[in-house]
């Protein structure tokens, strides 16, 4: 249990979720041994009767599935230890009676709309205009990339292949890394940031570092916040960074398969992306008019 609670460690879980995960792995395995089941033998059938032993308890939806990926992340460190092929609970969720339905996205015009509509320009004060410059950037990665303040922050020199037109987004706590294409305008705006406008920014706070957006905060919030207040000059809308990931994700299906957009925004599990698919918007609609008609 020591190498597993090592192994969650190296893939940046946070303390409080370590240790809920071996209280959960430890319920698995003390199932296992009453049934006479080895762990490392169970294949997806069997499996689910665990699963249907956790429903029989009445927990919610959310909490059973809250256990089911503590066991996922078990056979992924067996996986990685060599002990067993395949994750026999790698497709399993339990689903909610209702689904969350995604509302007040921005429409792909609208998130172009406020990349284009950032002022760089005419700003008298050098330093204001490296912040400018800095912030049309994050709003670039934002609104094409789909990147939240966690993969901002992580961003290095070393991930930006411009001659390419790619950048690496690194792992954290909450998703995996990934290689995308950067829009041939964003890879003309990165150039002039970091050549002519990060040293600045550097200057300023004394800051020499490879981060792409160096700040002297433990955190990126102080950033996010002014943008997306700025934002909503442009676009009422605007409410957060969240908000606008979901509306790229969300635009993503409409053009790729559910595996693709997986990958692409950096989700652990299918059903993470899963939760974007807005087909059901114009039956709801629909319902909406003839049950709660508006004239």
């Amino acid at each position: 249990m020591n190498s597993f609670e090592t192994y969650l460690k190296q893939q940046l879980h946070s303390k409080t979720s370590i240790i809920y995960y071996l209280y959960q792995i430890r319920d698995y395995l003390k199932w296992c041994k009453t049934r006479k089941e080895n762990p490392n033998q169970i294949d997806y059938k069997t499996f689910l009767k665990y699963v249907k032993r956790l429903q029989g308890k009445q927990w919610k939806a959310e909490t059973v599935n809250n256990k089911i990926r503590a066991v996922k992340y078990y056979y992924d460190y067996l996986i990685d230890q060599n002990e067993i092929i395949e994750n026999p609970a790698e497709e399993v969720k339990v689903k909610r009676a209702v689904t969350k339905v995604l509302s007040n996205l921005l429409s792909s015009d609208e998130l172009e709309d406020l990349y284009y509509s950032y002022k760089t320009q005419k700003i008298n004060d050098f330093y204001f205009t490296a912040v400018a410059k800095r912030n049309k950037v994050i709003t670039g990665l934002i609104v094409y990339q789909a990147l939240n303040s966690n993969s901002l922050h992580k961003l290095k020199l070393e991930h930006l292949d411009l001659y390419k037109g790619k950048i690496y987004i690194p792992r954290t706590a909450k998703s995996n890394y990934r290689t995308l294409e950067l829009k041939p305008w964003q890879v003309i705006e990165l150039l002039e940031y970091i050549n002519e406008y990060r040293p600045k920014l550097q200057k300023h706070i004394n800051l020499y570092n490879e981060a792409i957006f160096p700040t002297n905060c433990s955190h990126f919030t102080p950033i996010i916040h002014t943008l997306i207040k700025h934002l909503r000059y442009t676009n009422q809308k605007v409410k957060n960074v969240s908000q606008l990931r979901a509306s790229v994700i969300t635009i993503w299906l409409t053009k790729n398969n559910i595996r693709e957009v997986q990958q692409m925004a950096g989700h652990r599990y299918i059903g993470s992306t899963e939760k974007y698919i807005q087909d059901n918007l114009e039956n709801l609609q629909e319902a909406i008019n003839i049950f709660h008609p508006m004239c």
